[in-house]
């Protein structure tokens, strides 16, 4: 059974299902767009590489499977539950992915998750598109309490997260299964500020 909150939602419902799911502008110039079926390949290639293999055990067991969780994100937008990103250069070639997941608009809280592609790394990418889903996430949609969390192994991700302004909080010891056995996580946040009410930047 559920039941309803004696407070009121952070976020009223329907901010984001009834409206397009926005293409955002990086401070390194680049873009994040929602995926597209011809991303299927490029998609499917990244979770070929052992970096991206070494951290994320959900991987795609080929394009056909790719093209449902994009079907499967349109579909995690327009219900409200999160939005997943392409980042690309001018809106075309991909460079990596990023995420917002778990929202939960009663809190006003949720989680981002990223990986880049090995031909984009060490560019800043993953940092510009994390600053630029924040900034959007906090003082446009008015999420409250933003998450990131890794593996303490990850030393490239809390590299990203600390650059990005997200606050080291602690440890969650042994939190997540990898390939190679339990790791403990890393868990990061970026907070709301009083002062950067929702819209006060305008698009970003």
């Amino acid at each position: 059974m559920t039941r309803a909150p004696s407070t009121p939602p952070v976020i009223v419902s329907g901010l984001l299902g009834g409206s397009p799911q926005p293409v955002l502008r990086t401070a390194g110039d680049l873009l994040l767009r929602p995926w597209k079926e011809p991303d299927a390949p490029t998609f499917f290639s990244a979770y070929q590489d052992g970096e991206i293999r070494r951290w994320h055990t959900r991987r795609p067991a080929g394009e056909l499977e790719v093209r449902e969780w994009f079907e499967a994100y349109h579909e995690d937008w327009s219900r409200e539950r999160g939005g997943h990103w392409a980042i690309t250069r001018n809106g075309a070639e991909v460079l990596g992915r990023i995420a917002l997941r778990g929202l939960d608009f009663n809190d006003g809280t949720a989680e981002v998750a990223y990986w880049v592609l090995p031909s984009a790394r060490g560019a800043g990418v993953a940092s510009d598109a994390l600053s630029a889903l924040t900034v959007w996430a906090l003082r446009e949609i008015g999420i409250h309490r933003l998450e990131l969390d890794h593996s303490t192994r990850n030393l490239a991700s809390c590299k990203v997260a600390a650059n990005s302004g997200y606050r080291l909080e602690g440890t969650k010891r042994s939190a997540a299964v990898h390939d190679d056995g339990r790791h403990d996580m890393h868990l990061h946040a970026r907070i709301r500020c009083a002062d950067d009410p929702p819209g006060s930047l305008g698009s970003f």
